[in-house]
């Protein structure tokens, strides 16, 4: 995996695309450590761990401070296992939830200890969500386990 500090003019256009695309406030950062790998990058900053994939941002699911600034969703223990797996969540596993709009980043927490599982992007607002019984609300993008996960292993900040 091949990393790079980023100079500060560099961060600074990283962090407006990543507060754009996320529409929350990032802590003020003067550098960037980019780790790249075939899927994407890994983004290393004082406050913040994000990845890109293509041109989409994700907060790192280890990022307990940033998650915090977006809606969730919590799923029963039985979705746990699946999540874990990569699966979409779906509208019957799904206990409870915040307000969120289509497109919008959601995380996905577990309802026993009320841990982070993973990150996705809301297929369909809140609000369409509390009307449905069936079907794909949430595309899962980032959970544990995954690729990116792995791959944070090997960072030594």
């Amino acid at each position: 995996m091949k990393s790079n500090l980023i100079s500060k003019t560099e961060t600074a256009e990283v962090l407006s695309q990543i507060s754009s695309q996320w529409k929350v406030e990032l802590p003020k950062i003067k550098n960037l450590k980019i780790y790249e790998f075939e899927e994407g990058q890994i983004i290393v900053g004082e406050g913040l761990t994000a990845i890109k994939i293509g041109d989409n941002y994700l907060p790192f699911l280890s990022d307990s401070g940033t998650l915090a600034k977006f809606p969730s969703v919590m799923v029963d223990m039985g979705a746990v296992k699946f999540m874990c797996n990569g699966a979409n969540v779906m509208r019957p596993g799904i206990r409870s939830f915040g307000e969120f709009e289509k497109g919008q980043i959601v995380c996905i927490i577990e309802e026993s200890q009320k841990k982070s599982l993973a990150v996705g992007r809301a297929l369909v607002s809140s609000k369409e969500m509390a009307e449905m019984s069936k079907g794909i609300v949430i595309e899962n993008l980032h959970y544990i386990s995954d690729k990116y996960w792995e791959a944070k292993k090997s960072i030594k900040d």
